[in-house]
This record gives C-alpha cells, sequence and structure tokens, in this order.
C-alpha cells in the first residue's frame, strides 16, 4: 500500500530542514499576515464589510496586526540559525540567475534549476515581502497617526498602501499555492524535517 503524501518520512530517510526558532518565526508571520489581509479584505470589500460589522473592532486589528508584523523576525534575530537562514537569503549566486532563466523559459527539469537551501524563487519571495511589509507599516503608520505628515503626503500613502496591500494579496495566494503543491515542503515547516530524496531532487546543491 502506498503511504498517504503527509506521511512522515522514514527516520533514516529524513533531514533536518528547519529548527525550532524557523518554525515559530514563520507561523507568528503566517498568522499577523493573515490578520492583516483578513481585515483590510473586510474593510475594503463592501459585502465582507455588511457580513463582519463593528468596522472599528476590525480597524484596531489591522493596525496591531500590522504593528506587530515585524516583531517574530526581530525575536528570531536571537536564533543563530535563524540568522544563518537570513544570510542565506541574501546571498543571490550564479545558480540562482540559471534557476530564474530556466524558470522564465518554464523548463521543469530539475537537472536546470540548481538551488542551495533556499531556490532563487524563495530569495526573490524573502525580499519582496520583506520590503512590501515595510512599506506597508512606514505608509500604515501615516495614515494611523495623522499628524506624522502633511495631508498630500497622507493621500500618497494611502494611495501606495490601498493598491500594496492588493499586491501582497495577489503574492501571498500564490506562494499558499505553491504551498498546497508541495507537501513536502510543508512538512520541513510543520516538523522541520525533510526527505532525503526531496532534499537532493528540489535543492541539490544543499548540504545539511
Amino acid at each position: 500500500m502506498t503511504p498517504p503524501a503527509d506521511a512522515p518520512a522514514p527516520p533514516g530517510a529524513a533531514v533536518r530542514r528547519f529548527g525550532p526558532a524557523q518554525r515559530r518565526v514563520h507561523r507568528a508571520t503566517a498568522v499577523l499576515m493573515g490578520i492583516c489581509v483578513v481585515t483590510a479584505a473586510c474593510l475594503y470589500v463592501p459585502q465582507l464589510a455588511v457580513l463582519v460589522g463593528r468596522r472599528d473592532l476590525v480597524v484596531r486589528l489591522h493596525e496591531w496586526a500590522g504593528l506587530a508584523l515585524p516583531v517574530p523576525v526581530l525575536l528570531g534575530l536571537a536564533s543563530r540559525a535563524f540568522r544563518a537562514d537570513l544570510r542565506l537569503l541574501d546571498r543571490f549566486g550564479p545558480h540562482d540567475r540559471v534557476w530564474l532563466r530556466a524558470a522564465l523559459r518554464r523548463d521543469r527539469r530539475r537537472s536546470s534549476r540548481p538551488a542551495g537551501k533556499f531556490n532563487a524563487g524563495q530569495k526573490i519571495y524573502a525580499a519582496w515581502i520583506a520590503g512590501a511589509a515595510l512599506v506597508m507599516l512606514g505608509t500604515g503608520l501615516m495614515m494611523w497617526f495623522t499628524r506624522l505628515a502633511p495631508l498630500v503626503w497622507r493621500t500618497g500613502a494611502t494611495f501606495v498602501h490601498d493598491w500594496l496591500a492588493l499586491t501582497v494579496g495577489v503574492v501571498l495566494a500564490g506562494h499558499i499555492g505553491m504551498a498546497l503543491g508541495d507537501p513536502e515542503a510543508r512538512r520541513g515547516l510543520r516538523t522541520g524535517r525533510v526527505g532525503r530524496e526531496w532534499a537532493k531532487r528540489e535543492h541539490p546543491l544543499w548540504r545539511p
């Protein structure tokens, strides 16, 4: 009988991918980002706004979740393993350019997509979402504390905040879709361990 996709890998075939710190940072960030996205939808989609009601409460949840968004990453910096992963995400090497060219050509052969612990797509996503979160935080603060900036700046901040929020929602949907299509990657974030064969296939340059 074939084991289910989410069945744990045999002990000898599993390698450690993430420690407790990385998994906690990811979960906490995912929860806070989820609150931001859901509350934003409730504020801007009329049908949801009518369904949920209590606009003041939704606004407060959105504001405080957005303000807390950087906290898991800042706390995670106390972990050596988390800092090591950040350094890997911040380095873009020649193999990453090969990976990107293959992705743009829609070349799905694993041999044409070399990757270390993180592939080029994951590195770009991490950099983009971190930058977007900082811009959202800055523009959100201008909208929240109206005395921080003149009216023309707040108007621009509202425009950037709203449209960037829509973009973040689309990118997050793509991120979640990719995760749903890879149960082994999800297992790595849930348990910290992945199958050795998966690691060799998806991240051949990674040496766990």
